[in-house]
Formats: C-alpha cells, structure tokens, sequence
C-alpha cells in the first residue's frame, strides 16, 4: 500500500471515527435524559434522535453507533500495527482492509436501505459514516493486488508473526478488552440511572422548569376514544419490550392514585405494536418473536374479564414468551380455550393498532402520548409522569 493511500484511509477512518462517536454520545444523553434535543434534530427528515430510537438504531440493546465506534478504530489499529510489521503483514495489509470494508459495506447497505425506504428519516452523523465506509471500500479496492482467496493462509502466516512481537500483542489484547467491555457495559435503554428525583423531593423551581418545557411540547390528534377523561395517556406497547414492563409497573400507583383522587378523570389506552414481522408488515425483521402472540392473547382474555390479570403475567414473565408458553398461558389465566379459532380475526384488530402506530410514526416500543403530547422514549421517571399528568388536569379545570 502506498504512503498516499494509506493517508487517505487513516483520513477517512478518523472521519468514520469522529461521526460514530458523535452518534454514540447523541444515542448516549437520548437514554440518560428524557427529553434531550439533539443537536442533529433539523427537521421531519434529518432526525437523529428518531433514527436512534428506531429498531435499527441498536442491536441487542447496544446502539449501532458503538459498533461503527469500534469498526473505524479496527481500521486504524490495523494500518498502524500492519504497516510497522514485517514485509508479508504490510504485502497483505491491504487485502485485509478491502475484507473488513466490503463487511462495512455490507452493514451500510443494509443501514441505508432502512434510513431510506423503510423509516425515511436521516440521520447527517449516520451519512457520514456511510460516505467513509464506502471511500475506504473503493480505496482498499484498488490498493489490494494480492488474490483474494490466498488471503485466509496469510493471514494465518502473518498472526504467527505478530504476535511474536510485544508491542502488537499488548495492541491487540487492548484493543479487544477494550471493544468488549464497551459491548458489555455501554449502558441499555432502561438501564440508566434516575437522575430524575421523587415526588416528594421536587422543588418548586423544577415543577416550574418541568411545566415550562411541557407546556412547549406539541400535541398532535390522536383518534382515540376518552371515555370522558380529561386526561389520555395512549401507550404503543410490546409485551416483550422490556421498557413495556417498567413503565407498566411505575404508572400503576400513579394511575391508582389519580383513580382515587378523580376517578375517571385520567385513563391509559394500550395500543398494540408488536415488534414481531408476523403481523407487524411495517418491520424489517423480528425483535420480539412472541409479540403477536401476546397482544391476540390480551386481546381475548378481555373477553373473560381477565385482560388486566393476563398483561400482568406477560410483563413479569418477558423472559419466558414464546407462542407456545403464551398460548398456554391464555389457557390458564385469561380463561381462553380457543385460541388458535379467534387468532386470525383478533390479529386483525392487533393490526388496526399497528396502522395507527404507523400514522403517528412509532418506531420504537413503548411510545406514549398524553393528551398528543408525544412523550420522550421510554417515558419519564414516576415523578415527571406525576407532573405531567397534574399539569394537564389543571389545564383541564380540574384541578387548581
């Protein structure tokens, strides 16, 4: 590989590398602060966050963005450990950055083909590293000019070399300590730290704050019904979306207690977005193989007054869900004994759901509106929830 091609390459890995570690900072204060505009927010169209929170914005709850983090970093470790080696490592460097970026390109593809004909949204961090993947590609392409089916014997050949020299080692274990404790231990969506306090410990200045940035939030028109409420928090959900669970328990004794304070005045509608292709068309894989299963199964234990016994057990139970296991447990708790009968006529409905999830753009499980305030992913923290919902029951009159 010539010095200028090898520039050229660590020029557009340190780009590739700038960009995704912009996104996984982006993808990082979105999980850790409710509420948080990313810079990258222009429009309906260039949306980072929604990009972020989309299903291809993580992958087994690590965002995308760490892995392209770790993909630029593997290029430019490369280059510099291979280019000091012997003469067959640097013969066979590019051979090697050519296999790794026609991978890269593979990933980008399939990234793009999502941002542009499946979400329609775009993210400007996302496109950049999208242009240094396909340079590298090009660049490692006309730089490579050993056969490419050789390259498995010499990589072979050049590992029994490197690692009789220290210094690339001690690279090497670093490096792949370091990229799988960034996998491990990168925090998930749900598993961030409350940095929101309680109820009781709000002060006023941050009830104020807190109405302030509500009260600037838009609403948009929802058709659903109120049941006379003044107050309607809709909930897209997933049985199996781990988020799902938590915010189902934390609303709970909120809900409760406003039942007890005004009943009737506030009310929480469920909406049916199963993560799972099988009945979901608007996903371009499954996440949650269970999820049609379970929502037809809530769905049908309504019929035997048995709906809120049946969503509980599936919220406690996520990690058992499977068709069968719901199934069975539609059987025994919600009191259904013909399932497989009502399925096609209940999923149905579940899709009517879907179509409604798809017109108000939900690309992520749980998405909540209150009153057509879309809220921030995930939900907010039980005090914030609290704040919410008494901000719009005095916007309502009926509270004071």
């Amino acid at each position: 590989m010539s010095t200028t091609i090898r520039r050229w390459v660590l020029l557009f890995a340190a780009v590739g590398l700038a960009a995704a570690t912009t996104s996984l900072y982006i993808h990082y204060r979105i999980l850790a602060q409710p509420g948080y505009a990313s810079p990258c927010d222009i429009n309906a169209t260039f949306s980072c966050s929604d990009a972020y929170r989309s299903q291809y914005g993580s992958l087994f709850g690590v965002p995308v963005a760490l892995f392209g983090v770790l993909w630029f970093a593997f290029v430019i470790v490369l280059v510099a450990v291979a280019s000091r080696g012997p003469a067959p490592v640097q013969e066979s460097l590019p051979g090697y950055l050519f296999a790794w970026s026609t991978i890269g390109l593979a990933v980008t593809l399939y990234l793009g083909y999502a941002a542009f004909f499946v979400l329609r949204e775009f993210c400007v961090f996302c496109l950049v590293t999208y242009a240094a993947v396909i340079a590298l590609f090009c660049l490692t392409g006309v730089a490579t000019s050993i056969p490419m089916t050789t390259l498995p014997r010499r990589a072979l050949q050049d590992l029994r070399l490197l690692v009789t020299r220290p210094v690339a080692l001690i690279v090497a274990v670093l490096f792949l300590a370091g990229a799988g404790s960034a996998i491990a231990f990168f925090p998930r969506a749900g598993q961030m730290p409350a940095e929101q306090p309680t109820a009781t410990a709000l002060p006023k200045d941050t009830r104020s704050d807190f109405e302030q940035y509500w009260a600037a939030l838009p609403r948009q028109i929802l058709p659903v019904s109120n049941d006379g409420a003044a107050v309607v928090i809709v909930k897209f959900t997933d049985y199996q979306c781990p988020s799902c669970s938590r915010t189902y328990f934390e609303l709970q004794p909120i809900l409760a207690k406003y039942q007890a304070e005004l009943p009737g005045a506030v009310t929480l509608v469920s909406k049916d977005y199963p993560l799972d292709k099988s009945c979901n068309t608007a996903l371009f894989q499954t996440i949650h193989p269970g999820g049609c299963t379970a929502a037809v199964a809530v769905r049908l234990a309504a019929q035997h007054h048995r709906a809120a016994q049946m969503e509980e057990w599936l919220y406690s139970n996520q990690q058992l869900l499977t068709p069968a296991t719901v199934r069975e447990a539609a059987r025994t708790i919600g009191g259904v004994t013909d399932f497989d009968a009502q399925y096609q006529r209940t999923v149905e409905a579940v899709q009517s759901d879907i179509a409604l999830g798809q017109l108000v753009k939900v690309q992520s499980t749980p998405t909540f509106f209150v009153n057509g305030i879309r809220v921030p992913e995930n939900g907010l923290q039980p005090a914030y929830w609290d704040l919410a919902i008494r901000f719009e029951l005095k916007r309502a009159g009926k509270l004071k």
